[in-house]
């Protein structure tokens, strides 16, 4: 005996629910069909996140630079200079500064510098007045091994050369003088002295970039020095910086400690560092910006797409799409959207990193941190632009949709 069915009955209806590959396949068709508009809506999105990414590589990168740097030339330097008087005049250090220094139980390295008032000319048919901005400086033969400094053409002063009317030229000072060689002569007063070497760029002390050393003997000699060095520098051990530092500029003045200044040129470049992270963070403010107008752009484009779509969404409404699943199609779509703009954005921000650190002879950094924030970034912007014009889509009345001109 045969049974007739119950008829469905209204509740009996469930919709279907797309698949999460049928949401990007249908998302994607809205995409595919205003190509221009995509891309010109994209390139916003891209110009912030590549923003974004470019400036945090950039700013890592230069960071390991620096911090590599410090650990190539360690921050356990510290320089006493001789202050001055009440009367505005150079205090003057001991002569044995460097023996009183080398006996602080820590110090490993201990040298000196010293200021010496010798005219510097490229030749003596330049005029007396014209200096090029370069000055004249007794220095120890060890000096440079404890600046961690290199020589870039000739050599460094030794025992014999720093009695000798000879000197090394720092890297500015050389290119000021016009010297690209050893074996070329300047003149110091009306003495005709031989450059032997020419030296790199000092990180710890660029001070001496801009000038001609000579040996302490040498200067004593040729130039009237009296001998009384004006800088120390020393090295100790790398937790005993302090202590050393608390005790230096009393151990070479004992009267009065406060007549010396102890500084550690370390510090400088701990502030460069700080500086760029200053920097750093405002150029991330403005790609913030500029995401925020990518953001913008996307959710325009979402908006003229619901109003010229209407039809769609009608014919879509009227054969069984629910609500939800409109709002959903135009979600996907922004996501979609920003999600292209997004990775454009990262490639491109990660190319300018490695392009311009190579250049700047650094080793690239692009944190993965900086990428994923970025992508991430990216999909919230592309939530939030597409959400009004999906509410707008699904409340559109089939009828009045399928109307619409």
């Amino acid at each position: 005996m045969s049974q007739n069915p119950r008829p469905l009955m209204r509740q009996d209806l469930r919709p279907a629910r797309l698949a999460p590959g049928d949401v990007l396949r249908v998302g994607a068709v809205g995409l595919r069909a205003r190509r221009a508009r995509v891309v010109l809506s994209a390139l916003g999105i891209a110009i912030g996140i590549a923003t974004m990414v470019a400036v945090i590589g950039l700013s890592e990168s230069s960071r390991a630079d620096l911090m590599a740097r410090l650990d190539r030339l360690g921050t356990n330097l510290l320089t006493a200079e001789a202050g001055k008087d009440a009367q505005g005049g150079r205090l003057k250090l001991p002569k044995n500064a460097v023996a009183m220094v080398e006996r602080i139980g820590p110090v490993r390295q201990a040298t000196a510098s010293a200021d010496v008032d010798a005219r510097i000319r490229r030749s003596d048919v330049v005029p007396e007045e014209r200096t090029a901005g370069v000055t004249t400086q007794a220095v120890r033969t060890d000096l440079l091994a404890a600046l961690g400094g290199e020589v870039r053409t000739g050599r460094w002063l030794d025992r014999a050369g720093e009695r000798l009317p000879v000197t090394v030229l720092g890297a500015v000072a050389a290119e000021r003088l016009g010297v690209t060689r050893p074996g070329e002569t300047i003149m110091m007063n009306d003495v005709r002295v031989v450059v032997v070497g020419v030296l790199e760029p000092l990180d710890l002390v660029p001070t001496l970039d801009r000038v001609a050393m000579v040996g302490f003997p040498a200067a004593e000699r040729w130039f009237g020095f009296d001998g009384h060095p004006t800088t120390v520098f020393e090295r100790s051990t790398d937790e005993s910086v302090a202590d050393v530092r608390a005790v230096l500029g009393r151990t070479l003045n004992p009267g009065d400690g406060a007549g010396v200044q102890v500084s550690r040129p370390s510090d400088a470049l701990a502030a460069k560092a700080a500086t760029d992270a200053g920097l750093t963070r405002l150029m991330l403010a403005l790609g913030a910006v500029a995401l925020l107008v990518g953001g913008v752009g996307v959710a325009n484009t979402m908006v003229v797409s619901v109003l010229e779509r209407r039809r769609e969404i009608g014919l879509r409404r009227a054969l069984g799409a629910t609500r939800g699943a409109i709002r959903l199609q135009f979600v996907t779509e922004s996501l979609l959207l920003s999600a292209l703009g997004g990775t454009a954005g990262a490639l491109l921000g990660s190319a300018a990193t490695f392009g311009f650190a190579r250049v700047q002879g650094w080793t690239p950094v692009v944190p993965p941190w900086a990428l994923a924030g970025g992508l991430a970034a990216t999909l919230v912007i592309g939530v939030v632009a597409g959400l009004y014009p999906a509410v707008r889509a699904a409340r559109l009345d089939p009828t009045t949709a399928l109307n619409a001109a």
